[in-house]
């Protein structure tokens, strides 16, 4: 997949593009959906597909302290995207500057003469451009006199709701992550390079892999079951189940515990995913790795010494070999 970062960097398309525009924050069940026919529109039109998305999110920019946790970081939200087929990604720095383009001006400058977009999909409460005057109706009006089709995303849902963004956070936040397993079309996963840390884990006898979340605000905390994996370790995957697009291999992950949040233990104040690994020895240091979270097993909790931190990892460790053993 081609990622194309920002206006500055985009030429046009000269054959056109079928495409679709939103955040695909999680790119879970019901974004999957609408990237499948976004595939089989291109195939129809011989054409490339498209997804546009934006960096900041308009919420992140417009009110960054109500706005929601991220599911994904823009790196994973690439590789999900390309794991579903998408030939291209536009990422449109979202900035004053950009806030200001009007309606009529985002259609005609940037969709009709740079893209050439041949067809577009979008939902029918999308709103764009300055003051959000532009609409799906719009869109279609604006369809009709360039010569571009527009189509509405379907509603997609599982179990009687609607699949969205602010379901999988409540699905997290409730520690519900089979349902969340079965929103993403996988297991909810975080990603990163290990880093060097405090090596506190070492003094207790639970070494760990640290990965910083380069985000403010976690979508999970607390203590987990989980699965590693990385393509320098020789264990990958696909990162969404079914989806066959980059040919990993589907070897065994690595299993272990994590905690992600702040350390109140030992008074953090940044937050960090710690993974304990059962069963391995190496050296992981910079190496990029993805961690599924499986299972979990209690909230994040402050003890008043290091001995009790050792005795609860202890119980942790036997709840996340126990739930292994029962996969």
């Amino acid at each position: 997949m081609e990622i194309i970062r920002g206006l500055h960097n985009l030429t046009r398309f000269k054959c056109g593009c079928v495409a679709t525009i939103g955040n695909f924050d999680g790119v879970h069940s019901g974004h999957q959906h609408i990237l499948a026919q976004l595939q089989e529109k291109a195939r129809v039109f011989n054409l490339p597909s498209l997804v546009i998305t934006f960096e900041p999110q308009p919420q992140e920019f417009f009110a960054p302290q109500q706005s929601p946790a991220r599911l994904t970081r823009f790196r994973d939200k690439a590789e999900l995207l390309a794991d579903c087929g998408i030939d291209k990604l536009l990422v449109i720095h979202f900035n004053h500057a950009f806030a200001q383009i009007t309606a009529d001006d985002f259609v005609e400058q940037i969709l009709v003469a740079q893209l050439g977009i041949k067809y577009l999909q979008v939902g029918d409460d999308f709103q764009f451009g300055k003051g959000r005057s532009g609409n799906f109706n719009s869109l279609v009006n604006s369809g009709r006199q360039s010569g571009f089709e527009v189509e509405n995303t379907p509603t997609f849902a599982m179990f009687g709701e609607r699949v969205s963004s602010t379901r999988v956070r409540r699905a997290l936040e409730a520690g519900d992550l089979e349902l969340t397993r079965a929103l993403l079309k996988r297991p909810y996963w975080m990603s990163g390079h290990i880093q060097h840390g405090d090596k506190r884990g070492r003094t207790i006898g639970f070494p760990t892999a640290n990965v910083p979340l380069h985000r403010a605000t976690p979508a999970v905390s607390g203590v987990f079951a989980v699965r590693l994996w990385g393509q320098d370790l020789g264990v990958c995957k696909s990162l969404i189940e079914g989806c066959e697009q980059n040919g990993h291999s589907g070897r065994q992950g690595i299993n272990g515990i994590a905690n992600i949040g702040y350390r109140p233990t030992v008074d953090g104040k940044k937050g960090l995913l710690e993974v304990h690994l059962f069963d391995f020895e190496g050296d992981l240091y910079g190496k990029l790795v993805h961690v599924d979270f499986l299972h979990k097993i209690r909230e994040e909790m402050k003890f008043d010494s290091f001995e009790i931190l050792k005795q609860q990892i202890l119980n942790d460790v036997v709840e996340a070999k126990q739930y292994f053993a029962s996969e």
